[in-house]
C-alpha cells in the first residue's frame, strides 16, 4: 500500500527533478524526501530515478508510474476537498497531536474541559512520533501539535509555554556517568548522542545532539531512531544517550536506563504549535486550555 508521503514525494520529485525544491514544496527535510524515495524503490524493487551529482531524472519505470499515479492522486485530492467543504457548515472538529506521555496527559484532560469553552466542537487526539510529527502538522493531518521547543519555521505559530522542565541526560544504567548526581555539557564527549532519523542541522530537535561542547570538544554521533521506545531500547543496549526533559522520570522509568540532571543547560519548554494559515480562534482557545490543564497537573504534582 502506497503511503501518502510516498505518493506526494514521488509525484513532486517527478515534476521538480530536484530534491531540495521537492522538500520545500512539501515542507519536509531533504533527507526525509531521500529516505522516502529509497523506501518506495525498495518496495517496488527497481530504481524510479537516475541520480547524479548534477541532475535527477526519471527512469522509464518511474515515468510509467508517474503517468499511472497522477490522475488517481488528483481525483483523491479533489474528493477530499469536496468532503471537507461539505462538512464545514455542520461539523467543527479540532485534531490535536501530541508527543510523549506528559503531553498525552495534558491533551486528554484538555479534551474533557474543551466543550465548556467551545460548545459544538469535537476534539480528536492522536499520538505522533518525533520522526515525522512536524511534517504531519504541515501536511494537515493535525491542526495543533503539543511538542518541545524550539521549533523553527516562519509558517508556524508558537503558543504559550505549557511546561518548562529541567533537562536530563538519558544514558545506559551501567555507564560511568550514571553514577554521577549531575552532569554538564562538557561530559558529553564520553557518550554518543542518538539522533532522530532524517533530521538535519537546524531542523526541529537538532539542538538535542550538538556536535561540540561549549568549550569546543567534539561529541560523537550515535545511531538514529524514529520512536521514543526505539530510543530507549538503543540507550539500554549501550548505543548512546539522549538529552530529555525531567518528565521522563515519571513516565519512562526503566532499570536499564538512568536519567541524570544537567547543571548548565536551560529548561526544556513545551508548547502547542499550529500553522499560520490555520490560525483560528478555536485553536487559540485550545492552546490556553492546555496551558491551564498543564498548570493544574504540575501544581498538583509538586504538592
Amino acid at each position: 500500500m502506497l503511503e501518502r508521503l510516498e505518493a506526494e514525494a514521488f509525484l513532486t520529485l517527478a515534476e521538480e527533478l530536484h530534491f531540495g525544491r521537492t522538500a520545500e514544496r512539501l515542507h519536509v527535510t531533504t533527507g526525509r524526501i531521500s529516505q522516502t524515495i529509497k523506501k518506495l524503490e525498495r518496495h517496488i524493487g527497481a530504481p524510479l530515478f537516475l541520480r547524479t551529482n548534477r541532475s535527477v531524472s526519471l527512469t522509464p519505470l518511474g515515468r510509467r508510474l508517474y503517468e499511472d499515479l497522477r490522475p488517481g492522486y488528483e481525483q483523491i485530492q479533489a474528493g477530499l476537498v469536496r468532503a471537507i467543504d461539505s462538512a464545514r457548515p455542520t461539523l467543527r472538529v479540532l485534531r490535536v497531536g501530541f508527543i510523549g506521555a506528559a503531553m498525552g496527559q495534558v491533551a486528554h484532560q484538555a479534551q474533557q474541559l474543551f466543550p465548556e469553552r467551545e460548545p459544538g466542537c469535537r476534539v480528536y487526539i492522536r499520538e505522533l512520533q518525533v520522526v515525522d510529527a512536524v511534517e504531519r502538522l504541515r501536511e494537515g493531518d493535525v491542526d495543533v501539535l503539543l511538542l518541545p521547543l524550539p521549533v523553527p519555521g516562519p509558517d508556524l505559530v508558537i503558543g504559550p509555554v505549557i511546561i518548562s522542565e529541567p533537562r536530563m541526560l538519558a544514558l545506559p544504567a551501567d555507564h560511568p556517568l550514571a553514577r554521577r548526581k549531575s552532569v554538564t555539557m562538557e561530559d558529553l564527549p564520553g557518550l554518543p548522542l542518538l539522533r532522530v532519523a532524517g533530521v538535519q542541522p537546524g531542523d526541529w530537535l537538532s539542538e538535542r545532539w550538538p556536535d561540540r561542547t561549549p568549550q569546543g570538544r567534539p561529541i560523537p554521533d550515535g545511531p538514529e531512531y524514529e520512536t521514543s521506545l526505539e530510543a530507549l531500547q538503543l540507550i539500554a543496549s549501550g548505543s548512546g544517550g539522549i538529552i530529555v526533559g525531567a518528565q521522563v522520570t515519571r513516565f519512562y522509568a526503566r532499570p536499564d536506563v538512568a536519567y541524570i540532571p544537567f547543571t548548565d543547560t536551560p529548561p526544556l519548554d513545551w508548547a502547542p504549535v499550529w500553522l499560520k494559515s490555520n490560525n483560528t480562534p478555536t485553536i487559540r482557545v485550545f492552546a490556553h486550555t492546555a496551558q491551564e490543564v498543564a498548570n493544574r497537573i504540575y501544581l498538583a504534582a509538586s504538592h
